[in-house]
């Protein structure tokens, strides 16, 4: 009987000693350590935006620092990558998107994370439309204006985006695809760098959200051609939508964004229940909506198991769309 107790003794000690203090205490974590909040995308993109509001707050609630730990490339599948790998410890957020947590399963076929299996939904922030941009000095001001345009010139008109598999590249296919248009695709490893080669006047347009896109708008530096979305933003009341622009083929053109926060899969689910409902409460003040609402996204509100559910409609509805378009990573 001692035995059996120093052994169960030991084997107790031992398992202890192997669980990070979250797991012993329940309420020890997160210990003072900091937390990275990886976002897939160079700096100046919307998940960098919202990552560093959101990031800044969280930090402040756990009593500990929330860095920003940029991780570009192929359309946000490098930092996702990065993120599917680390510890399961509640010491790693990603930034996940439509692009590195919905699109790219079906795009790259050796994608080194699944988005599903290798992730634990935390909080979906909220869903947002593209919206279609040109420079201020550029001649085209419709969607009949680009189209015709990219009709007459050999390769079509250029289009710039935030990567291979964003919502930015896969509103120009679709738009291709349904107009039967031709358009010269040119990613780049993030929304900031690809905005301002359309603001230069190097990309003759681009798709991209609006929180990205809105100030640029504002400043008369970028002018919106159409919005992607089933009706008019109140952000932006005067910019028609694609399905209003009287193309043929785009009656029911419509592609929404979304941005969401996932940890590493095996993250204890007391972290992420703590890690849900402590950003709940940073994105349901009203300074926060407000953010939100003018950067031209509708928040959202779901439980873990919701946004789990959301995200498998999303991976099989972009998988029918990137097969029926006949759409390939560049």
């Amino acid at each position: 009987m001692q035995r059996r107790t120093l052994i169960q003794s030991a084997l107790a000690a031992s398992l202890a000693a192997a669980l990070p203090a979250f797991a012993q205490g329940g309420n020890t974590w997160p210990t003072g350590k900091a937390i990275t909040y990886l976002v897939p995308f160079p700096a100046g993109g919307t998940t960098d935006v919202l990552g560093r509001l959101i990031g800044q707050k969280l930090g402040t609630v756990l009593g500990t620092s929330v860095i920003i730990d940029n991780k570009g490339g192929a359309g946000g599948s490098v930092g996702s990558e990065i993120g599917a790998r680390a510890a399961p410890d509640g010491f790693t957020l990603v930034g996940g998107t439509i692009s590195s947590h919905a699109i790219n399963v079906s795009l790259y076929p050796k994608l080194a994370y699944d988005p599903q299996k290798s992730f634990a939904p935390v909080t979906l922030i909220g869903t947002n439309p593209v919206v279609l941009v040109v420079n201020q000095a550029s001649p085209y001001k419709t969607l009949k204006d680009v189209i015709a345009a990219s009709k007459a010139k050999a390769g079509g008109l250029s289009s710039a985006s935030a990567g291979t598999g964003t919502s930015q590249h896969l509103a120009l296919e679709l738009l291709g695809y349904k107009s039967g248009v031709k358009f010269t695709h040119i990613p780049y490893k993030g929304s900031g760098p690809a905005i301002q080669d359309v603001i230069g006047g190097q990309v003759d347009m681009m798709f991209d959200t609006t929180v990205v896109a809105g100030p640029h708008i504002q400043s008369g530096k970028l002018r919106a051609i159409a919005v992607t979305s089933a009706k008019r933003l109140a952000s932006m009341p005067d910019v028609p939508t694609v399905a209003e622009s009287g193309v043929p083929g785009l009656q029911d053109f419509e592609v929404v964004s979304w941005q969401a926060i996932f940890v590493p899969a095996g993250t204890p689910p007391p972290v992420v229940d703590r890690l849900h409902t402590e950003i709940r409460k940073i994105l349901a003040t009203p300074e926060m909506q407000d953010k939100l609402k003018g950067f031209g996204m509708e928040p959202a509100d779901l439980t873990t198991a919701q946004i789990a559910a959301f995200q498998k409609t999303e991976v099989e509805k972009w998988a029918q769309v990137i097969k029926a378009a006949g759409i390939k990573a560049d």
